[in-house]
Protein backbone atom coordinates (compact mmCIF):
# COMPACT_ATOMS: atom_id res chain seq x y z
CA UNK A 1 0.00 0.00 0.00
CA UNK A 2 1.32 3.32 -0.70
CA UNK A 3 1.57 5.96 1.50
CA UNK A 4 -0.25 9.25 0.76
CA UNK A 5 2.59 11.46 2.36
CA UNK A 6 5.66 11.87 1.00
CA UNK A 7 7.51 11.87 4.64
CA UNK A 8 7.64 14.67 7.51
CA UNK A 9 9.52 17.62 7.73
CA UNK A 10 10.79 19.44 9.98
CA UNK A 11 11.89 23.32 10.23
CA UNK A 12 15.41 24.35 12.46
CA UNK A 13 16.05 27.95 13.26
CA UNK A 14 20.17 27.35 12.39
CA UNK A 15 22.54 25.23 11.23
CA UNK A 16 23.59 23.80 14.00
CA UNK A 17 20.11 22.82 14.85
CA UNK A 18 20.15 20.86 11.70
CA UNK A 19 23.34 18.75 12.19
CA UNK A 20 22.07 17.69 15.86
CA UNK A 21 18.75 16.89 14.21
CA UNK A 22 20.49 15.16 11.50
CA UNK A 23 23.10 13.10 13.41
CA UNK A 24 20.15 12.18 16.08
CA UNK A 25 17.98 11.13 13.42
CA UNK A 26 20.73 8.57 11.77
CA UNK A 27 21.41 7.58 15.36
CA UNK A 28 17.50 6.38 15.62
CA UNK A 29 18.09 4.60 12.68
CA UNK A 30 16.38 6.76 9.75
CA UNK A 31 18.39 6.21 6.78
CA UNK A 32 15.99 7.85 4.32
CA UNK A 33 16.54 11.75 5.12
CA UNK A 34 17.24 14.49 3.40
CA UNK A 35 18.14 18.22 4.36
CA UNK A 36 17.43 21.24 2.34
CA UNK A 37 19.57 24.40 3.58
CA UNK A 38 20.59 27.68 1.46
CA UNK A 39 24.14 26.81 1.45
CA UNK A 40 26.14 23.08 1.75
CA UNK A 41 26.71 21.91 5.48
CA UNK A 42 29.65 19.10 5.33
CA UNK A 43 28.66 17.64 8.53
CA UNK A 44 25.03 16.87 6.96
CA UNK A 45 26.41 15.86 3.74
CA UNK A 46 28.10 12.87 6.08
CA UNK A 47 25.24 11.85 7.83
CA UNK A 48 22.52 11.58 5.15
CA UNK A 49 24.85 10.48 2.43
CA UNK A 50 23.50 7.83 0.08
CA UNK A 51 26.31 6.35 -0.34
CA UNK A 52 27.95 5.20 -4.17
CA UNK A 53 26.20 6.32 -7.21
CA UNK A 54 28.59 4.66 -9.29
CA UNK A 55 29.80 8.28 -11.33
CA UNK A 56 32.81 7.56 -10.79
CA UNK A 57 32.56 3.75 -12.31
CA UNK A 58 30.66 5.25 -15.15
CA UNK A 59 33.46 8.04 -15.93
CA UNK A 60 35.93 5.60 -16.10
CA UNK A 61 34.11 3.06 -18.09
CA UNK A 62 33.37 6.09 -20.57
CA UNK A 63 36.43 7.45 -20.34
CA UNK A 64 38.22 4.10 -21.50
CA UNK A 65 35.26 3.66 -24.47
CA UNK A 66 37.07 7.18 -25.90
CA UNK A 67 40.17 6.44 -25.44
CA UNK A 68 40.02 3.25 -26.73
CA UNK A 69 37.70 4.99 -29.49
CA UNK A 70 40.00 7.74 -30.12
CA UNK A 71 43.63 5.37 -31.05
CA UNK A 72 41.11 2.78 -32.97
CA UNK A 73 39.72 5.34 -35.14
CA UNK A 74 43.12 6.66 -35.41
CA UNK A 75 44.49 3.34 -36.49
CA UNK A 76 42.25 2.60 -39.38
CA UNK A 77 42.97 6.06 -40.69
CA UNK A 78 46.28 6.16 -40.58
CA UNK A 79 47.79 2.86 -40.86
CA UNK A 80 44.74 1.35 -42.76
CA UNK A 81 42.73 3.01 -45.14
CA UNK A 82 45.81 6.06 -45.31
CA UNK A 83 49.19 4.98 -45.14
CA UNK A 84 51.68 7.79 -45.56
CA UNK A 85 55.02 7.04 -44.90
CA UNK A 86 55.79 10.90 -43.88
CA UNK A 87 59.34 11.17 -42.13
CA UNK A 88 60.23 7.50 -41.71
CA UNK A 89 57.63 7.01 -39.53
CA UNK A 90 56.84 3.55 -39.38
CA UNK A 91 53.37 2.10 -40.65
CA UNK A 92 52.17 -0.07 -37.70
CA UNK A 93 50.95 -0.38 -34.53
CA UNK A 94 55.29 0.75 -33.12
CA UNK A 95 53.66 4.10 -33.99
CA UNK A 96 51.48 4.43 -31.06
CA UNK A 97 53.27 7.11 -29.37
CA UNK A 98 51.80 9.85 -32.41
CA UNK A 99 48.79 8.63 -31.43
CA UNK A 100 48.47 9.98 -27.44
CA UNK A 101 47.77 13.32 -27.71
CA UNK A 102 44.01 12.05 -29.69
CA UNK A 103 43.89 8.80 -27.67
CA UNK A 104 43.90 11.09 -24.20
CA UNK A 105 41.59 13.78 -25.57
CA UNK A 106 39.05 11.83 -27.06
CA UNK A 107 38.71 9.52 -23.11
CA UNK A 108 38.90 12.68 -21.89
CA UNK A 109 36.15 13.95 -23.51
CA UNK A 110 33.88 11.17 -23.15
CA UNK A 111 34.63 10.95 -19.23
CA UNK A 112 33.26 14.49 -19.58
CA UNK A 113 29.82 13.87 -21.14
CA UNK A 114 29.56 10.90 -19.06
CA UNK A 115 29.99 12.93 -15.46
CA UNK A 116 27.72 15.65 -16.66
CA UNK A 117 25.02 13.72 -17.86
CA UNK A 118 25.38 10.89 -15.29
CA UNK A 119 25.18 13.77 -13.09
CA UNK A 120 21.79 15.21 -14.47
CA UNK A 121 20.48 11.84 -14.39
CA UNK A 122 21.00 10.42 -11.28
CA UNK A 123 19.73 13.06 -9.75
CA UNK A 124 17.05 13.32 -11.29
CA UNK A 125 16.97 16.44 -13.38
CA UNK A 126 15.12 18.59 -14.20
CA UNK A 127 12.67 18.49 -11.55
CA UNK A 128 10.04 20.94 -11.96
CA UNK A 129 8.20 19.27 -9.25
CA UNK A 130 8.91 18.18 -6.15
CA UNK A 131 6.32 17.33 -2.53
CA UNK A 132 8.85 19.41 -0.74
CA UNK A 133 7.61 22.24 -2.37
CA UNK A 134 4.01 22.11 -0.43
CA UNK A 135 5.96 22.16 2.74
CA UNK A 136 4.43 25.75 4.25
CA UNK A 137 7.91 28.42 4.60
CA UNK A 138 9.96 26.01 1.95
CA UNK A 139 10.39 28.74 0.24
CA UNK A 140 12.57 29.89 2.68
CA UNK A 141 15.25 27.16 2.44
CA UNK A 142 16.82 29.15 -0.16
CA UNK A 143 16.85 31.70 1.88
CA UNK A 144 17.36 31.50 6.05
CA UNK A 145 15.70 28.16 6.39
CA UNK A 146 16.95 24.54 7.05
CA UNK A 147 14.98 21.79 6.80
CA UNK A 148 15.10 18.42 7.68
CA UNK A 149 12.60 15.70 5.98
CA UNK A 150 12.02 11.80 6.59
CA UNK A 151 10.88 9.99 3.99
CA UNK A 152 7.83 7.67 4.00
CA UNK A 153 10.16 4.90 2.59
CA UNK A 154 12.12 4.58 5.66
CA UNK A 155 11.38 1.08 6.89
CA UNK A 156 11.30 2.91 10.38
CA UNK A 157 8.67 5.52 9.13
CA UNK A 158 5.23 5.48 11.15
CA UNK A 159 3.35 9.12 10.64
CA UNK A 160 2.69 9.46 14.39
CA UNK A 161 5.89 8.20 15.53
CA UNK A 162 8.32 10.20 13.11
CA UNK A 163 6.33 13.37 13.73
CA UNK A 164 6.86 12.79 17.43
CA UNK A 165 10.37 11.99 17.46
CA UNK A 166 10.73 15.12 14.79
CA UNK A 167 9.18 17.20 17.62
CA UNK A 168 11.28 15.85 20.25
CA UNK A 169 14.15 17.94 18.44
CA UNK A 170 12.91 21.16 19.40
CA UNK A 171 12.41 22.32 15.25
CA UNK A 172 10.26 25.86 14.62
CA UNK A 173 7.32 23.40 12.97
CA UNK A 174 6.53 19.63 11.76
CA UNK A 175 4.69 19.13 8.74
CA UNK A 176 3.21 15.97 6.77
CA UNK A 177 4.41 16.52 3.24
CA UNK A 178 1.97 15.42 1.02
CA UNK A 179 2.40 14.51 -2.69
Amino acid sequence: MRNDVYGVMAEFPTPEALIEATRKAKAAGYTKMDAFSPFPIEEVIEEIAHGDTGVPRLVLLFGLIGAATGFILQYIGNLIDYPLNIGGRPLDITNWPAMIPITFESGILLAAFASAIGMVVLNGLPAPYHPVFNVPRFQYASQDAFFLCIESTDPLFDRSRTSQFLRSLNPMQVSEVAY
